[in-house]
């Protein structure tokens, strides 16, 4: 019970921590994976998320709406299928894109402060391994792009 214990107090106290450092840019710790993810890949398409991050389509749409109200991507109808969409960074966007990556790595390296290089290696791939087997548990097919990530 320890370890559910402090994944959820580590994840509570990450995502405070990222939500007070990206207030100022206009997103939260629910947005950012979306938004680097569109800065990244210019043209995505809005399906695509679903293989990536591993989270309800609901959740997707709402991310990806509250996005675009707030002037950060712009969503086009794929060609190929009018169901989805092509994803695109805003220059508003593109212009916070670099301090959200800075925050990131602030709260990692936060989050490994006094663990060696070995063990943070080994930690990232032992979590990977688990939430493959979570995901799996759920349901969702192994996809190669999110389970990398």
């Amino acid at each position: 019970m320890k370890l559910l214990k402090w994944l959820s107090v580590a994840d509570r106290f990450t995502k405070t921590y990222l939500d007070s450092r990206f207030a100022p840019l206009g997103i939260n710790s629910s947005q950012h994976m979306y938004l680097l993810k569109v800065c990244s890949e210019p043209g995505i398409l809005q399906d695509s998320m679903l293989d990536i991050f591993y989270v309800h389509p609901s959740n997707i749409i709402r991310m990806l709406s509250a996005l675009e109200k707030n002037g950060f991507l712009v969503r086009e109808p794929y060609e190929k299928d009018k169901r989805t969409y092509r994803l695109y960074p805003t220059d508003k966007a593109k212009n916070i894109c670099e301090q959200v990556q800075i925050i990131c790595q602030d709260a990692e390296q936060m989050l490994m402060e006094g663990i060696s290089e070995q063990e943070q290696d080994d930690f990232a791939r032992i979590l990977l391994q688990a939430g493959k087997r979570m995901a799996q548990q759920a349901g969702l097919n192994e996809k190669e792009d999110g389970f990398d990530e």
